[in-house]
């Protein structure tokens, strides 16, 4: 696994530094000498391996992290987030973090200073990007490249206004705290398409299923269903971008049809399988 180090606290910049750690040279950026107060938000664009891994970390500024292509697994204390080219993860400021880059993941972030971030909230929430936000996003990663602080400005009001009527379609794997519960959750984490029921899974981590069904509403507010549901996705849209046919990543998924695997896709994603497609980084 490749590993990539991010600073505690990161400012993220685009003018790069080289740092070597375990074998492997990573990228980063510093901020330049004068600039932080003239930044309302600034930027970062980089390109990812599959498997990278960004080790658990947290920045001063709230971070609207975009894939323009590829698919992340972020993971926070409120659980795992799954964030395909069609969606957006906003981070809050100090929530610490880990992203896993499940295939190549060309990433372009913003980070927002408190005034700006306060608008988006204190919990991570997922956001889908229509085009005038993707255009929005690259547009501000590019002039905050080029220096042209003005640009930034001037773009930032119309970016927080359309974030904050964006649609919020997660693809959200909370975790449990409960020792039963996350006995289940790690199975059906370490392997999706295990078909177990909720009353053989509890057999198996020594609690009834009436337990584990109350604890997936009262710790995960969700049922068992739709929490494996999203972990079946996560699945398939991770094989979907590495070419998977549509058919085995049904099968994979615990799909008996494709039919009935196109509809929950659809249904959450807003698109299709066949039309669900990678995206050219800017």
């Amino acid at each position: 696994m490749r590993i990539a180090v991010e600073p505690p606290f990161a400012q993220n910049q685009p003018s790069g530094v080289r740092i070597s750690k375990g074998g492997h040279a990573v990228s980063h950026s510093r901020q330049r000498a004068g600039s932080i107060p003239a930044w309302p938000a600034t930027a970062l664009a980089k390109d990812y391996p599959k498997g990278c891994l960004i080790p658990r970390h947290r920045h001063k500024r709230g971070q609207l992290i975009y894939a323009a292509s590829g698919v992340m697994q972020v993971t926070t204390r409120e659980g795992i987030w799954i964030v395909p080219p069609q969606r957006s993860l906003w981070v809050p400021a100090a929530m610490p973090h880990e992203i896993r880059m499940e295939g190549h993941v060309a990433i372009r972030t913003l980070y927002l200073d408190r005034a700006a971030g306060a608008l988006l909230g204190g919990h991570c929430r997922i956001l889908a990007i229509t085009d005038l936000l993707r255009e929005l996003i690259l547009a501000m990663v590019g002039a905050h490249g080029a220096g042209d602080v003005q640009r930034m400005r001037m773009m930032l009001p119309l970016l927080l206004h359309e974030l904050h009527g964006a649609d919020e379609a997660a693809i959200h794997i909370p975790t449990p705290s409960d020792p039963r519960l996350n006995k289940v959750c790690g199975r059906l984490l370490a392997d999706p398409s295990r078909a177990d029921t909720l009353d053989q899974l509890a057999q198996q981590v020594g609690a009834s299923s009436r337990t584990l069904a109350r604890l997936f509403e009262s710790e995960l507010k969700m049922g068992f269903a739709r929490w494996r549901q999203h972990v079946r996705l996560a699945r398939a849209l991770s094989r979907l971008h590495a070419g998977a046919s549509i058919k085995s990543v049904a099968r994979d998924a615990g799909y008996a049809s494709c039919s009935a695997f196109c509809v929950m896709f659809h249904r959450v994603m807003g698109v299709t399988p066949a039309s669900y497609g990678r995206r050219t980084p800017a």
